[in-house]
């Protein structure tokens, strides 16, 4: 098992069906658009949490390449999946590379990389060359930015959309640690 999923599916496992949330019914994290694309076709009330977790990894874990990360620095990983089952996965992976790219000191440390929302091996070398050079400091550091990344995202978002201001609240006292 995997801890980063479980601990998303503790903090997302309730079945909700507001009205002005865009991903409409949603239970364990999981849109009903993505459920439907896994071919559930069941209750969203019903998803049962295997069915869930299997979703979670599949589309938030693997596909994107965190479990790449993870082998790599666990609070990283932890914080690039959590926002992608929130938001997708393509920005917190874009992200990502800007941040390596900026911390790089202009290119002294290590090469910028394509900034394309795929971790690949360009990207985990990266990661790599960073944490070797910075350690722990700069792994605090990065989630850090991530999570000023995401703040912005969720500003962003709830002033273009007024129905936002529902959830905003939330989304940064859960997942802006």
């Amino acid at each position: 098992m995997n801890p980063i999923i479980d601990g998303i599916l503790v903090m997302e496992g309730n079945f909700s069906n507001n009205g002005k949330d865009k991903g409409g019914l949603t239970h364990w994290g999981i849109t009903e658009a993505v459920a439907r694309a896994h071919g559930y076709s069941g209750s969203m009330q019903d998803l049962s949490r295997i069915e869930a977790y299997a979703i979670l990894e599949s589309d938030y874990w693997i596909k994107p390449g965190f479990e790449h990360i993870a082998q790599i620095s666990y609070p990283i990983s932890f914080e690039l999946c959590d926002a992608a089952v929130n938001i997708g996965t393509h920005y917190p992976c874009t992200w990502l590379q800007r941040w390596l790219n900026v911390f790089n000191r202009e290119e002294k440390k290590y090469n910028n990389i394509k900034v394309d929302g795929r971790i690949g091996p360009q990207t985990l070398a990266a990661l790599e060359h960073f944490l070797s050079w910075r350690g722990k400091e700069g792994e605090s550091t990065l989630v850090k930015a991530l999570n000023c990344s995401q703040g912005a995202w969720y500003l962003d978002i709830t002033e273009k959309r007024k129905e936002n201001e529902e959830f905003i609240y939330g989304w940064i006292k859960n997942r802006i640690t």
